[in-house]
């Protein structure tokens, strides 16, 4: 064959006409834009910042593909002259991309003028309005929480009681894992930890995609128990989810309009999956004085969506303001609270939040708790602050006294030869006083023991294997110390005879359980705390200092053997010069 007869390689076919090449040229910008939206999810709003990124990426899109499409010119032409051909670069910019040109720069001129109107050096008392903060009584506000309503778990040590847990699932294990998602919320009551699971990888999706994830992990921020719920139906929408189901997606397509915060996951008072999205407005300017004006409630079953204005978000939802947003928020009103310019120059007032946070259940409601510290970012705080996640609703307590890391460090230092590692503290109102309630765990994140530690007095602490142990001894010391009145430290003792004992290794230490005549409680001692306690007998007379029974209970923690007398018999000797563990001699 002939190289004049050899078949011609087939060339794609451009629109030749000016028309067709525009169109071609929007028709292919478009499917740029589709693939950029659905990866990028920018929401189409003037006051989101990835709008105009999106808007940029189009106009380049459009200018590339013109060039592609129409070239500088068509005509075979030889410029002897480089101003011919400067002008032809310009003839060509003006006739095919000069209202895409000027789009972009009328976007520039817009985003020039939202920083502008936005910044802090013109608005700065509307940044210091953003937050409005009442002045609490802490006594009064904060009733002492009782000993099942306290979290004794930071989020580290919930995931990884979730974790495990999942472990013991054969039939889910291989299939899917713990998302480690998880959210605080208070549920019947109490305070938990939720997360839902995650398919294990993208084949684990496209085998179980169909049925969805078929279950969610409740962990108990009291009882440190970890569950596995399963559902009668999977979730369907989730972040595991990498295509239309993924629930930032199906609520971008469903409002492409909104601008939103991170979904938290929750669980109602039913035990049923939701998807709390809240909805991030700019109340300064065009890009600042960043808030919530609403939730957008997404089942995570079906996929339906219920929009609320902050005002009427169902009470069950505990996370609307994020502890970010409402730290931030406080931080301009403590920074601006005397202008711009005072909080640069002389900073008199001048207050921001601390660097860490934690939450505090209350009316069925959960707080997030900070300190605040002077601008100057010493060692000590001025007082804190409570604020509802659902509401916004923030108070500040003046509690002078040491920072939340220094408290750590305080309880740390009582237990150094254990190693154990402090968690961010919970305020907690103890006898009265504002005390850091602090969490103690080992290297493998298991909470081991517990201190408590004075805000005002921090070199004021203690620690003990239970929660109610460590309340009674810092009680104690705070009457020892003078901080209290003696007439105001709790005592509950039980006196009688000893009918019945058992014992049990907990967290390392060897546990007592006496049960007295006629009696069907058993009384909890730790022998660290009561050494008395490891040579008592059946048929001793003891007394047991104990915590209050709150409903019905079957073990109720002893804090200490006040006094003893040992019953008479055979190998076991007179009763009358025994000492108890507290001091005092045995009647």
């Amino acid at each position: 064959m002939s190289r004049d007869k050899q078949p011609r390689k087939k060339r794609l076919r451009l629109p030749r006409s000016k028309a067709g090449k525009i169109l071609f040229n929007i028709v292919v910008t478009a499917l740029v834009g589709f693939v950029y939206f659905y990866v990028t999810l920018p929401a189409l709003n003037l006051q989101c910042g990835d709008f105009y990124s999106f808007v940029g990426v189009l106009c380049i899109a459009y200018v590339i593909c013109a060039f592609l499409t129409s070239g500088v010119r068509e005509s075979e032409v030889v410029y002897t002259d480089i101003r011919d051909q400067i002008r032809e670069y310009f003839r060509f910019i003006k006739q095919q991309c000069l209202p895409v040109g000027l789009l972009f720069l009328l976007l520039v001129a817009v985003g020039l003028v939202g920083q502008i109107t936005s910044a802090t050096i013109f608005r700065a008392g509307d940044y210091r309005d953003l937050l409005t903060v009442e002045d609490g009584e802490f006594t009064e506000d904060i009733s002492q929480i009782s000993f099942d309503k306290i979290p004794t778990l930071d989020r580290a040590s919930a995931e990884y009681l979730g974790d495990r847990q999942m472990g013991t699932l054969s039939d889910m294990v291989s299939q899917f894992e713990y998302s480690a998602d998880s959210t605080q919320i208070n549920y019947q009551g109490r305070p938990v930890r939720v997360a839902p699971i995650a398919y294990a990888d993208l084949i684990k999706w496209l085998t179980n995609r169909g049925e969805g994830l078929p279950a969610y992990v409740l962990v108990d921020m009291v009882t440190q128990e970890a569950t596995v719920v399963r559902l009668e139906e999977g979730m369907k929408y989730a972040f595991s989810e990498p295509l239309n189901r993924n629930i930032e997606r199906h609520l971008r397509f469903q409002y492409p309009t909104f601008m939103f915060d991170t979904p938290q996951f929750e669980i109602d008072e039913n035990g049923d999956p939701w998807w709390i999205a809240p909805r991030v407005v700019k109340t300064i300017g065009l890009f600042g004085g960043t808030d919530i004006a609403g939730a957008v409630l997404c089942n995570a079953v079906t996929g339906e969506s219920t929009y609320y204005d902050i005002a009427d978000v169902p009470s069950w939802v505990d996370n609307v303001f994020t502890p970010a947003l409402i730290m931030e928020q406080y931080d301009y009103h403590g920074t601006f609270i005397n202008g711009f310019f005072n909080s640069i120059f002389g900073q008199r007032g001048v207050t921001v939040t601390t660097d860490g946070y934690n939450y505090i259940a209350m009316n069925d409601d959960v707080y997030v708790y900070t300190g605040v510290t002077s601008a100057n970012a010493d060692q000590s705080n001025l007082g804190f602050l409570l604020s509802n996640q659902r509401t916004k609703e923030t108070k500040f307590y003046d509690a002078p006294g040491a920072t939340e890391y220094a408290a750590m460090a305080s309880a740390e230092g009582e237990v150094q030869d254990l190693g154990y590692i402090a968690t961010f503290p919970l305020l907690l109102n103890i006898a009265g006083e504002p005390t850091y309630f602090i969490p103690l765990k080992d290297a493998t994140n298991l909470v081991k023991s517990y201190a408590m530690v004075n805000v005002a007095q921090y070199q004021l602490v203690t620690v003990g294997s239970s929660v109610s142990q460590c309340e009674q001894a810092y009680i104690r010391l705070l009457s020892d110390q003078g901080v209290t009145e003696t007439e105001e430290v709790p005592q509950t003792e039980a006196s009688g005879t000893i009918a019945e004992i058992r014992s049990a290794v907990l967290d390392g230490n060897t546990t007592y359980f006496f049960r007295l005549e006629g009696e069907d409680v058993f009384y909890a001692v730790s022998a660290a705390d009561s050494e008395i306690a490891v040579i008592l007998s059946v048929g001793d007379q003891v007394t047991i200092e104990h915590q209050v029974a709150q409903g019905e209970s079957d073990i109720l923690d002893g804090y200490a053997i006040t006094a003893y007398r040992r019953a008479g018999g055979p190998g076991r000797g007179d009763a009358d010069d025994g000492t108890a563990a507290g001091g005092q001699t045995a009647p």
